[in-house]
């Protein structure tokens, strides 16, 4: 970091500034926020101002999956061996590996972690690595430690569930508390073309991003074109005079909204301040696993890969549907029963709720549910959307206490166990259990030819929109989202998406309590 204050944020293009020994010339001399790590997960301190202890929290949660998981392990009877000093210099050192192996891989800068399938592939890596060092360190033993590989294995397995589980709620509760705007970052749009727009936009919609647009910089007559929902702050050239007056840290560059020459001067200025630089790569809907690093003469050029699905995929994704569902089925079976009962002593009405939705191909098949309104809930709909109104925009409906609702629906909804049935329609072949929401006749009336492709996949009782928006009202994030999916799905990505699911509903659960009416 350079160590230079002045007390002004502005001045002539000429000023040198002494930076580590050499001279840098820059179009001001700024006092910028200080960086002292990345993203949401550390924090940002800027002058004056505490870190938000996000890392920390993370860390604290990471050090007690890892203890907890280990510890159960080493604790268990297995083969006749009870604790002793082998299982505890076991424990020690893969914990302690799968630790160290954590913060080496970066998994506590948001850049690295925020995207989930790096996560998971990194936390599996960082696994492995405590289990074979866990395993090295048995052969200090002269005695029989066979039953201590064992629970090596029992360890490594539980760490990772853990590790995974935790980081999903704290994913989901960091994601709740952004939307309510907390540990939300500032940061200035670079550009106001189209890219620029659609960029704010896009933030503007996800609120549960953390980024929190403070302004644009760019052309003055580009940005009097079109309609913002945020201020001018300069041109481009200003932007390093922006950052400062807003305390912002952080920049996404829409890049065809300047020249290449501009871009490059650009990027390096705001590197030089130690500014986070977001490049948009001006593409939408393209899933980041499709592109492929492919330098051409060291230059950064990637190739994209095609959207096409193997065959192999697709049966692949059938055979994950039915072994899932069944076997999900078979342990959930009591709880079903259980809820059953419970929806039945309610009021005496009907245990299931049957609605007619719209699938693959646009066919139309019959959805089932766990009710949790009363019986003749959607008779009242339009009465309740009189005197509610929606808090959605679009076509889609939803009402946070909603009148109808029964206090067993409450906690059914919140635990997402009025979806269970749900898994009889992944067995039939009419969903499966991942895909976009099943859509409602009277929905799919008002959807455009755009939207209307989101039926080339059959619905599913999860998906990407259920995950990473169930709450967002905005109308364009469940198109948006549910367009990706459509053009990027994948096994992999199906798999993500359940551990999320998983997480995300422990989440709310969690939330539950606090978000229930007082009165």
């Amino acid at each position: 970091m350079a160590t230079d204050s002045v007390p002004t944020t502005s001045g002539p293009r000429s000023d040198t500034v002494e930076r580590d020994g050499h001279e840098d010339r820059t179009a001001a001399v700024l006092r910028l926020p200080v960086r002292h790590a990345d993203g949401p997960f550390a924090g940002i301190r800027f002058p004056g101002r505490h870190a938000s202890g996000l890392r920390r929290r993370l860390v604290v949660l990471d050090g007690l999956s890892i203890v907890l998981a280990w510890s159960t392990a080493m604790l268990l009877p297995v083969s006749g061996q009870m604790l002793g000093r082998a299982s505890v210099v076991a424990l020690l050192v893969g914990g302690l590996s799968q630790w160290a192996s954590i913060a080496t891989q970066r998994l506590y800068l948001a850049r690295v972690s925020s995207v989930r399938s790096v996560e998971l592939s990194s936390l599996f890596r960082a696994t492995v690595l405590g289990a074979v060092a866990s395993l090295a360190s048995l052969g200090l033993w002269p005695e029989n430690v066979s039953g201590l590989k064992v629970r090596v294995l029992l360890g490594a397995a539980a760490s990772m569930a853990m590790l995974a589980l935790g980081r999903g709620v704290f994913n989901s509760w960091l994601r709740a508390g952004r939307a309510r705007g907390q540990f939300n970052r500032p940061i200035v749009i670079v550009g106001t073309n189209d890219e620029a727009a659609q960029l704010v936009d896009l933030l503007s919609t996800h609120g549960e991003l953390g980024f929190k647009v403070v302004g644009v910089t760019g052309s003055r007559e580009d940005y009097d074109e079109r309609e913002w929902t945020v201020p001018f702050v300069g041109s481009l050239c200003d932007t390093l005079g922006a950052l400062a007056a807003h305390v912002a840290n952080g920049v996404i560059v829409a890049t065809s909204a300047m020249s290449a020459s501009e871009l490059n001067d650009l990027t390096r200025d705001l590197l030089r301040h130690d500014v986070h630089v977001h490049l948009s790569s001006g593409l939408r809907g393209i899933d980041h696993r499709r592109l492929r690093a492919a330098p051409i003469a060291h230059e950064p050029i990637f190739y994209l890969e095609p959207s096409s699905l193997s065959r192999t995929q697709v049966i692949a994704k059938r055979v994950l549907d039915v072994s899932v569902a069944s076997l999900a089925l078979l342990v959930v079976s009591p709880v079903l029963a259980l809820a059953a009962v419970a929806v039945w002593l309610q009021d005496r009405g009907p245990i299931l709720f049957k609605q007619r939705r719209i699938g693959y191909l646009g066919k139309e098949f019959t959805v089932y549910k766990m009710r949790t309104m009363i019986p003749d809930a959607e008779a009242r709909l339009s009465e309740v959307l009189k005197e509610f109104g929606n808090q959605r925009d679009g076509s889609l409906f939803k009402l946070s206490n909603d009148p109808r609702r029964t206090r067993v629906g409450r906690v059914l909804e919140a635990s997402s166990l009025d979806e269970l049935p749900q898994l009889f329609n992944v067995l039939n072949g009419t969903m499966s259990l991942v895909g976009p929401r099943p859509a409602l006749p009277s929905e799919v009336e008002t959807f455009d030819d755009e939207l209307l492709t989101r039926f080339s996949v059959p619905p599913g009782i999860t998906g990407l929109w259920q995950v990473e928006a169930r709450d967002n009202p905005s109308f364009a994030a469940y198109k948006r989202l549910d367009l990706f999916y459509v053009e990027n799905w994948s096994v992999s990505l199906d798999l993500v998406l359940l551990i999320e699911t998983a997480t995300s509903v422990l989440a709310r659960l969690f939330n539950h309590r606090r978000d229930q009416p007082t009165n």
